[in-house]
């Protein structure tokens, strides 16, 4: 094997786990290409949260079913739940990775090496999280940190304790070496990562809570933000609030997946909170002396919902308002406790209640970036838009501001820089503006 190729799909641990994918094959000598046709190795990292996301990686190797003479592999969360049974559906496939199984990749690629034709790593029994020496990183001014990987969790609807293994946090030490070491490199925002990333416990001495390493990730000299996902509500205390409030570099944004606002649908969930305990935390954030912007995940059409379950939902929309909202259908996923559920809800009408939820979100949100027309906001600059002649930046809440300055720049002269940009529109989702001053 001389080259290889990845294909992501998923969440921002998944990204990650690909930059570490990345990092470790390349110190092996393989060279990464941008095409399937140009690799002697090809890999999708994958997810297994919705039906959809499963079905697209099936159809990724498919299409590529034909390729003589390659090396095939599914790594992540598909592959940790269909096991074996990939190479029933996919016979070219030779490598089929859990996630838990990543820190013994070069040696399940030895053993390919060496004529095996078809390798597994699908142990969950392990108390490692995934590290390497050499991670790619894609971004040159943003970088990921894993802090804590797997869930011991056990929501009714979710893989993710089958896929990825129970809770193991890193050490704060390590943690806080790899963000010194960012820094020194000219990283200058950070996002700690978890599946439940509030849920960290420091396994040495020092037994700091994620509050404690959050704050102390957000002092470490150069780092200019901090950002976090995903947090549990369970989890979440108001010391994360305190900490954010002392610390000025902690970003003004929190994902604090709720899931439903009613109690009895988080009940059968198996969500282990209430929504008054829920609304209890979104107390903690907007009493905050921060102006800190909120989004969340909400699943219509779980099994057992009632209309007036729905309209509870809906009502926690209009009580919290909502910057964001990441929104799904109900989709039945193998081996949870949702799966064997009664009174499963047509998927005509989980259509329904996922649209009514999108229009009532996408009025807050038109509401909420229009009061923010004529406010000035720092901007993290990400790139450009030759099609519209704007610049793409990030504000510290997360919101999306393209912009335009009074003369061309060059993107090196651009990208990574942070400017202040005033607002002049805004739509459902992203605001657009002028930069504040000459650059």
């Amino acid at each position: 094997m001389k080259s290889f190729y990845i294909e992501t799909f998923g969440c921002q641990m998944n990204v990650h786990d690909s930059e570490k994918v990345i990092g470790t094959l390349e110190r092996r000598g393989l060279e990464q290409v941008t095409t399937p046709d140009a690799a002697d190795l090809v890999l999708f990292n994958t997810c297994s949260i919705r039906d959809k996301a499963e079905q697209k990686v099936f159809q990724r190797l498919s299409e590529n079913k034909r390729s003589k003479g390659k090396i095939f592999g599914v790594l992540g969360c598909v592959a940790q739940q269909e096991g074996e049974r990939i190479f029933e559906k996919a016979p070219h496939v030779n490598l089929v990775v859990g996630s838990a199984s990543y820190p013994k990749l070069g040696e399940l690629l030895v053993q390919i090496e060496q004529g095996e034709r078809r390798v597994t790593g699908l142990s969950l029994d392990s108390d490692d999280t995934f590290e390497t020496p050499m991670t790619r990183r894609d971004n040159p001014h943003r970088a990921y940190i894993t802090i804590i990987e797997g869930c011991d969790k056990s929501c009714a609807y979710c893989v993710v304790p089958y896929t990825r293994g129970h809770e193991r946090s890193r050490t704060s030490e390590s943690v806080l070496a790899e963000a010194r070491e960012l820094a020194s490199k000219g990283y200058s925002e950070i996002q700690l990562l978890g599946q439940n990333v509030n849920s960290y416990r420091d396994p040495s001495p020092m037994g700091w809570n994620f509050a404690q390493l959050l704050e102390a990730v957000g002092r470490v000299e150069g780092i200019r933000r901090v950002r976090f996902t995903t947090s549990h509500p369970r989890d979440f205390g108001k010391d994360i609030v305190d900490a954010m409030d002392r610390t000025e570099t902690l970003c003004n944004m929190v994902h604090l997946p709720v899931q439903s606002g009613s109690t009895n649908v988080l009940r059968a969930m198996q969500r282990q909170y209430t929504r008054e305990q829920y609304m209890e935390r979104i107390e903690w954030l907007k009493a905050s002396k921060r102006d800190i912007a909120l989004s969340t995940d909400i699943i219509v059409g779980f099994p057992g919902e009632t209309e007036e379950d729905f309209a509870q939902t809906l009502r926690l929309l209009d009580e919290v308002e909502y910057d964001s909202i990441f929104s799904f259908k109900y989709s039945v996923r193998p081996n949870t406790p949702a799966q064997g559920m009664g009174d499963q809800i047509p998927d005509e009408e989980k259509g329904r209640r996922l649209i009514v939820l999108q229009e009532r979100q996408r009025a807050i949100q038109i509401r909420r970036n229009t009061a923010l027309v004529g406010t000035e906001q720092e901007v993290l600059v990400e790139g450009f838009n030759s099609t519209t002649g704007q610049w793409i930046g990030r504000t510290s809440q997360n919101r999306v501001l393209n912009f335009t300055v009074g003369q061309q720049k060059a993107r090196d002269e651009m990208i990574g820089r942070y400017l202040p940009v005033r607002v002049t529109r805004a739509g459902p989702n992203s605001l657009a503006g002028e930069c504040a001053i000459a650059v």
